[in-house]
């Protein structure tokens, strides 16, 4: 059985706008490396539908881009990517399938969990505050980025029923002043 690991952007405030953080090519090559070391890429329907809108092109070489942000959409393109959503059903993005949204979703997440040996990679905040309240997240690899965004979305705005207790793996600075933290579920 695989490892859900929950990564995502944050701002010292908690922000998860994807538009606060540093997209450097530091940035995107520790995202990268993240996606490589997993066996599939989690998320939920917005994200996805953000994602399918902008990364599928910078893949084919229609969107100018760096040498790291082209390595992400490239390795990204050929990444099985799994959706939960209970309105729609339809994924055009190469090897993107569906993970049905409500009373099925713990036997989803635990199914794709087991068959997936190198991990699940989570992506999207508000599926991850779901899943952590059907205790599914194994591991968090959060980039905490040295911004204050004074707004959210924030990450787990909708509460947990009881705090996490997390064991620090590996904490990571980067040049551009963010830092890379690792934890595991503690106990």
């Amino acid at each position: 059985m695989g490892l859900l690991t929950f990564s995502i952007n944050l701002t010292l405030d908690g922000c998860i706008d994807h538009q606060e953080g540093i997209a450097d090519e530091e940035t995107h090559a520790f995202f990268t490396r993240l996606m490589d070391a997993h066996g599939a890429m989690l998320w939920g329907r917005t994200t996805y539908e953000m994602m399918e809108g902008y990364w599928p092109a910078v893949a084919r070489g229609e969107v100018q881009a760096t040498p790291a942000v082209r390595a992400w959409a490239t390795q990204l393109q050929a990444k099985p990517k799994y959706v939960v959503s209970s309105t729609r059903t339809h994924f055009p993005w190469a090897h993107s399938h569906l993970i049905a949204g409500g009373d099925g979703l713990r036997a989803g997440i635990q199914a794709l969990k087991d068959a997936t040996p190198a991990g699940v990679l989570l992506g999207s905040g508000l599926l991850a505050t779901a899943l952590d309240r059907l205790d599914l997240i194994d591991e968090y690899q959060l980039l905490v980025h040295p911004r204050i965004a004074g707004h959210g979305p924030t990450l787990y705005a909708g509460g947990l029923p009881a705090t996490r207790r997390l064991d620090l793996l590996s904490a990571t600075p980067l040049r551009c002043g963010a830092v890379a933290l690792h934890y595991r579920r503690a106990g």
